[in-house]
This record gives C-alpha cells, structure tokens and sequence, in this order.
C-alpha cells in the first residue's frame, strides 16, 4: 500500500473520530453546538461575524490564553457559513498550529477591537496551514455536515417536499404511487 493511500485513511480514520467524539446536536445549531463544545474543551469559543468587504481569509481561528474566537464572513449562504464555522472546529479539535504569516493591522483591528494590537500581531502572525492541515480540517467540516443532516429526523410533511422536489427533478410525479 502506498504510503499517500495510508496517509489518506489515517486522516480519514482521525476525522471520523473527532466527528464522532464532538457534541454535535440534533437539529443541528452552530451556536449550540459551540456552547457544547466549550463546555467540552472547558473554554470560551466565541463567534466573530467578518463583515462584507473585510479583507481576511475565508474564515479564522484565533486562539488566544483566554478564549477561541471564529471568525466566519456574514456576506455568505448561512450552509457556507456553517461549513467555514466547522472547518474552524476541525483546526481547533485537531490541534493544528498555523505557520507564519503577516497580520494586517489595517484588518484585524476591526474584527478584534477588545483585543490588544500586540496580542492581535502575535496570534495572527500564525494564520497559515500545511496542505494536511487544511485537508484534515476540511473533512472534518464535511463529515460534521454529513452526520449532522444524516441525524435530522424528516417529518411526513418533510417527506413529501422531498418526494415532491425529486420528482420535479426526475420529470416524475409529484406523489410517489401514482404512475403516468
């Protein structure tokens, strides 16, 4: 076996695993699920809305002695949202440390204002990722969107929209049962 292919399943195996150990409600709420999460890691995780037009990366984590704030864009889908929130998680809940990078004053002084300049400097100074840190904290993301919208009890009336946008889809029926 190549050592990419035991390399792949190893993350795949560890990611699984962290989805399955995290608190993930059911339905699923980002901010109940942050909450629960604290609790776990017995720290403050606190989300942070970037606003449109704030140059910053997709999403952020910064990690501070006191708490974990999450940065996540308000100018997105609330899913996309969720997803970038969860891919945050993934670095968190894996430990990953970012690499060196320059913190832009100009940017991060708006997203943090109760934070110090210097405090700012130090923790985003270290915002980029190794390539296996990225894709293992994006599969985390990925699996927790899966689990957590395997988990979602469907009522009957779920059930026939479903049923109905399938068919709309497939050119079938909009009930199931009944044939052309």
């Amino acid at each position: 076996m190549a050592a990419a292919d035991r390399h792949g399943r190893g993350l795949w195996r560890r990611c699984q695993q962290l989805v399955s150990d995290a608190p993930l409600p059911v339905p699923f709420e980002i901010t109940g699920f942050l909450r629960a999460l604290s609790v776990q890691l017995d720290r403050p995780i606190e989300l942070i809305p970037l606003p449109a037009g704030v140059r910053a990366p997709c999403g952020l984590l910064v990690s501070t002695d006191r708490a974990d704030y999450i940065g996540f864009p308000t100018d997105t889908t609330p899913l996309h949202q969720q997803h970038i929130v969860l891919h945050e998680v993934g670095h968190l809940l894996c430990g990953h440390r970012g690499g060196l990078a320059a913190a832009d004053d100009a940017t991060a002084g708006p997203l943090f204002p109760h934070l110090s300049g210097e405090l700012i400097r130090r923790v985003l100074g270290r915002t980029v990722y190794s390539e296996v840190q990225e894709q293992e904290a994006e599969l985390f993301a990925s699996l927790a969107l899966h689990r957590t919208s395997r988990a979602r009890p469907a009522s009957p009336a779920g059930r026939a929209r479903q049923a109905d946008r399938l068919g709309s889809i497939f050119d079938r029926p909009a009930r199931w049962g009944s044939c052309p």
